[in-house]
């Protein structure tokens, strides 16, 4: 032994001393890591060799070891740690020589990066990072935060600490949007720090509510590190429940949990959503109570109206509160009473798969009595009851084919109970109504005739749905009987959109509001993986840049505007006729004409798309954009496989069992991961979010992953406790970016005093997901997934 210490722990020291030197080096960190893996694993081989470290092992011969392993006790939960009296055997820390550890780890390498880098399950997932980098770059150099930061400014300034809540509305807008750190602190460093020195704000809180805000596209999603975080936690839950099961005398994760050990990038989009939006309230509420205790270093300032024709308030909540309220209202009160509803008659030729106990009930004793102490003895006796009564049923418990007598009789059924007004018509009708409702809000003295005949479009639409259209109504028949009310509703909806265009709030939010929900509400939805959705989100954001340099060069865009016109029409076109012409059977004339409509609106969706890249070409924009997500990615895929490497040289000395033994010997899982959050953070302090990720996650995952919490739960409070490392002096990434570009009267001093209050807000933010689970479960649990 060495200076006192068991040879695994002299073995960590050295590699994480080798890490954080070649981090602080100044060499490029995706190099670093790997560098600090090779050169960490030939000194403790020296050492190795020389004999100086030898691990301190668990002597498995001795009669003390197999006095308790007779006892009952599972041999892999006995630890030095547990067991600190069980009699030891000097071992080397490479047992088959370093040589043999070499050659392991060479094997290894080529196996992970085929399997996490460039062919395994997980690159498509990761190809995400890359759409969504592109998205976020695309919207940055389109000057969408100059525009939000103004018109939020307008909005929120006359509030006392007004530009400062409006600076956490636009991070939080840009986080939903981009999810780039560098580029939201850097761009609203530039255009809100100045303004926010020149009306009297203390330095500190510009400079803290600046770089907390901009961070908080890391647990905002679409969040690089939830897919980041997704990769990695689906593969380390199923493992380690896999793991656990078996531990616990079960055949398989699913018997003892009941459900399947799965996480995906989808629902932990949809259980960041509200954290980050906690985040987001809680650094205003700490703007507006710092204002309101320091009015003369967070005063209102009165920057204009954001639109140009003067509301009252009677208006504003007649027709932007009131009349979306009872509109939305009224369409969820008639689906509640079967007015409104789907109209889908398709019916299965195979009847429906019985169904199942809520837990399996034919194991073992062993596992019975494991899955009794999970779910509770309650829960053991319904599922036994329900398996008895399923037994003693008749129903098929198999799918079986169905007669002609019973397709008919269950197509007779669900025509009959079908509501007469379609859900697909009922939300063009909602939505037609808000373009109305929002475009006599912001131009009360316009003439309303225009839109007066859009409303009795939409009026006559659903009077035409009643009556003559039915459930058996084909697409084709159904479009030809609401063309003449649709084209009225459109007519007024078109002076309705040229109003809301003139009001500045809804010109400058509405082109990305409908990028957010079309790439998140796809994902939150459930309609799509993320990285379809990903490559939505860039191309929308291509056209979007397109058609606001085209309005800088004062030329026409109508050409993108059409191409997204061409786009709601392939995605209408192809939800209400049967595009499938190649099926077997004849297809009819509706479909092929249905098919050549879709196809062409394809085309020149397309068109648009390769017409939006090159007027960012010809305008010096797509270069750079192509050339900063080539960085971004290559550094991001470069980090993976450095460290990656890494952790195979963890592995090899056995450092990453003697952790996890080091974690497993708490009895409390509540007490274990304290104690990972906590190295996180402090870790935060000196390493990059994507090193914590890759180098350190793998490590502690099986075992955090491993117990009874959600995992769900699990990655969020990882995601917003590496949310810090962005924040915490003396490297938070944030911190550097905005030294970069604040002024000369901005020390750093300053931004280390202004970023300490939102270092506290992140940890009360954790305390509360810590009390308050159900903030993160409830929207997945909420959303079929």
């Amino acid at each position: 032994m060495l200076f006192g210490l068991d040879g695994v722990e002299i073995g960590l020291i050295i590699l994480f001393l080798c890490l954080f030197g070649g981090i602080l080096s100044g060499f490029p960190v995706a190099f670093a890591i790997g560098g600090a893996g090779v050169i960490s694993f030939g000194i403790i081989a020296a050492l190795d060799s020389a004999g100086l470290l030898i691990h301190q092992a668990i002597d498995t011969s001795s009669q003390a070891y197999n006095d308790l392993v007779s006892s009952g006790i599972r041999p892999d939960s006995i630890s030095i740690f547990r067991y600190p009296d069980l009699p030891r055997a000097a071992q080397s820390i490479f047992p088959g020589g370093w040589e043999m550890a070499l050659d392991r780890n060479v094997s290894f390498i080529v196996n992970r990066m085929n399997e996490r880098v460039f062919a395994g399950a997980s690159i498509e997932t990761l190809l995400a990072v890359l759409m969504f980098v592109l998205m976020g770059i695309t919207l940055e150099r389109s000057k969408i935060a100059d525009d939000l930061l103004t018109t939020m400014a307008r909005v929120f300034g006359p509030l006392p600490g007004g530009l400062a809540v409006s600076i956490v509305v636009v991070g939080a807008f840009l986080a939903a949007s981009t999810g780039i750190v560098g580029a939201t602190v850097v761009t609203m460093g530039l255009l809100a720090l100045p303004t926010m020195l020149r009306n009297n704000y203390s330095p500190e809180l510009a400079t803290g509510v600046i770089a907390a805000s901009g961070t908080l596209g890391q647990i905002i999603p679409p969040s690089i590190v939830i897919v980041l975080l997704g990769t990695l936690a689906g593969d380390l839950y199923s493992t380690a429940q896999e793991a656990r099961a078996t531990a616990a005398g079960c055949s398989d994760a699913l018997t003892y949990l009941g459900e399947p050990a799965v996480v995906s990038v989808g629902t932990l989009f949809q259980a960041a959503l509200l954290p980050g939006i906690l985040l987001a309230l809680l650094y205003a509420g700490y703007a507006f109570v710092y204002a309101l205790l320091n009015p003369g270093k967070a005063p209102a300032v009165e920057l204009g109206s954001a639109s140009k024709e003067p509301i009252t308030r009677g208006e504003a909540l007649g027709w932007f509160l009131a009349a979306p309220i009872g509109l939305i209202g009224g369409v969820i009160l008639l689906s509640s009473v079967g007015i409104v509803g789907s109209q889908d008659i398709t019916v299965s030729s195979y009847s429906s798969i019985g169904e199942g106990a809520s837990l399996r009930t034919n194991v073992n004793a062993e596992c019975k009595a494991a899955m009794i102490e999970l779910h509770g003895q309650s829960a053991w006796d319904q599922a036994v009851a329900e398996q008895a009564k399923i037994d003693a049923s008749d129903e098929d418990t198999q799918s079986r084919k169905l007669s002609d007598e019973e397709v008919s009789q269950a197509l007779a059924d669900k025509i009959a109970s079908t509501p007469p007004i379609g859900s697909g018509i009922a939300t063009l009708i909602v939505l037609l109504g808000l373009v109305l409702v929002g475009g006599r809000g912001v131009s009360p003295s316009s003439d309303p005739k225009p839109l007066i005949i859009g409303a009795a479009g939409l009026l006559l639409v659903a009077l035409v749905d009643l009556t003559l259209i039915g459930p058996t109504t084909s697409s084709g028949a159904t479009w030809l009987l609401v063309a003449l009310p649709f084209a009225l509703a459109l007519y007024g909806g078109r002076h309705a959109a040229a109003r809301l265009a003139t009001h500045d709030l809804i010109r400058v939010v509405f082109p990305p509001l409908v990028l957010i929900v079309a790439v998140l509400g796809s994902i939150l939805g459930g309609i799509t993986n993320p990285t379809p959705a990903a490559a939505l989100g860039a191309g929308g954001a291509i056209m979007l840049a397109a058609y606001r340099k085209l309005q800088d060069q004062n030329r026409s865009g109508h050409v993108i505007i059409w191409s997204t016109f061409a786009i709601l029409i392939c995605i209408l076109i192809g939800v209400n006729f049967d595009l499938r012409i190649s099926q077997v059977g004849g297809v009819s004339a509706e479909s092929w004409i249905a098919f050549f409509g879709a196809y062409g609106a394809y085309l020149y969706a397309l068109f648009g798309l390769i017409y939006g890249c090159w007027v960012l070409f010809t305008g010096g924009v797509l270069t750079p954009i192509v050339r900063e997500t080539a960085k971004v990615t290559s550094m991001v895929f470069t980090i993976l496989i450095g460290s990656q490497l890494l952790n195979l040289v963890v592995i090899s000395f056995g450092g990453e069992h003697y952790i996890q033994q080091f974690l497993k010997s708490f009895d409390n899982e509540f007490t274990v991961f304290l104690i990972v959050m906590l190295v996180l953070f402090f870790l935060g302090f000196v390493l990059d979010f994507l090193e914590i990720i890759y180098i350190v996650i793998p490590i502690v995952g099986p075992v955090i992953y491993g117990g009874s919490f959600d995992p769900k739960w699990v990655t969020i409070m990882v995601a917003v406790n590496l949310q810090t490392s962005f924040l915490t002096p003396p490297f938070g990434f944030a911190l550097f970016y905005l030294r970069g570009v604040a002024p000369k009267e901005v020390t750093t001093g300053h931004i280390y005093r202004g970023i300490l209050p939102f270092v506290l807000i992140q940890v009360l933010g954790l305390g509360i997901l810590w009390f308050f689970p159900g903030i993160v479960t409830i929207v997945p649990n909420l959303i079929p997934n």
